[in-house]
């Protein structure tokens, strides 16, 4: 395992926060295809094969013993443990029985996972089709691999804080906006900050029982990982919303909510597809702060509507 996997996995940031499922709380059989697609780019290429094989052939890889599935990936006993905990399981027997479940709940009907790619010459109708299936497939493995421990440690500090600051550029700047937004409306306060000197100037001034969400699918972007590195030194809760949980964001997140997203093709770049599961993320993150804050998000929530009514009806 390379050195910034096992800084990841092992211990990040603060203590307990840190982004995928504990080994205590191993992800669910339906999970693991969704956390093969979402954690293979970051794999060694021989962890890959592990990962591969097991998401592809769950039935038949459950009948292996480790030494049998590291002759047929031809890696190592040492890789097949190492994928096993990366994708959550504290070893390779907790995969197996996941991938065992998995096999049930295939032949009981449930249609693998196919990603369909758009050619340039398709017609319209099978974009359409295309499209669907694939938003579809991005929504159902963000909500299978999405940690609700982690997701509930960060509503409980959200709808607690004083000041939100939100940081995101390009396509997760515009998620980053809908998150202010809505936090907004329920009588938090909460700002989006795309531009990064401003975002790093605002970070600055945050402290404990202040909250800070970066959002980047890629986990690296720069202008979203050195605002949150600047609020997490400072003191704030920081919360990061990425398809990349091994990524340099992650070394700065108390909490890191983590995002699936379809193949990417040259017609449907990644800011496309992340942005879905991104979108669920904050939805599930503000109903859960809304819930939590209701005798004051319900009013806060009316009078903004009974505000904006009169323009509605121009």
């Amino acid at each position: 395992m390379n050195r910034e996997v096992k800084e990841i996995f092992g211990s990040r940031g603060r203590g307990s926060g840190g982004g995928g499922s504990s080994a205590n709380n191993p992800p669910a059989p339906a999970a693991l295809a969704a956390k093969v697609r979402t954690l293979a780019p970051s794999m060694t290429r021989s962890m890959q094969r592990v990962a591969e094989a097991v998401a592809s052939d769950p039935a038949g890889c459950a009948a292996l013993t480790v030494t049998g599935l590291a002759e047929l990936t031809g890696t190592s006993e040492a890789t097949v443990v190492r994928t096993a905990r990366i994708l959550g399981y504290p070893g390779y027997r907790d995969l197996r029985l996941a991938l065992a479940g998995l096999a049930a709940q295939q032949q009981s009907g449930r249609a693998p996972a196919i990603t369909t790619d758009i050619a340039v010459d398709d017609p319209l109708a099978d974009v359409v089709a295309k499209l669907a299936y694939d938003e579809q497939q991005t929504l159902a493995d963000t909500a299978a691999g999405l940690d609700t421990v982690q997701l509930g440690a960060a509503v409980a500090a959200v709808a607690a804080a004083r000041r939100v600051d939100v940081y995101g550029v390009g396509a997760s700047g515009l998620v980053a906006q809908d998150l202010a937004q809505k936090l907004l409306r329920i009588g938090l306060m909460a700002h989006a900050h795309s531009d990064p000197h401003l975002a790093v100037t605002n970070a600055v001034q945050l402290r404990a029982g202040d909250v800070a969400v970066a959002i980047t699918h890629s986990g690296s972007t720069g202008d979203v990982v050195e605002p949150l590195r600047v609020a997490f030194e400072h003191g704030a809760t920081t919360v990061a919303i990425t398809g990349r949980p091994d990524g340099r964001v992650a070394q700065y997140a108390d909490q890191v909510l983590t995002t699936s997203t379809a193949r990417e093709s040259e017609l449907r770049p990644a800011a496309m597809s992340s942005r879905t599961s991104q979108l669920l993320v904050v939805d599930c993150l503000f109903v859960g702060v809304a819930q939590r804050t209701y005798e004051t998000a319900a009013p806060a929530l009316a009078a903004s509507y009974e505000a904006l009514a009169h323009r509605h009806r121009r």
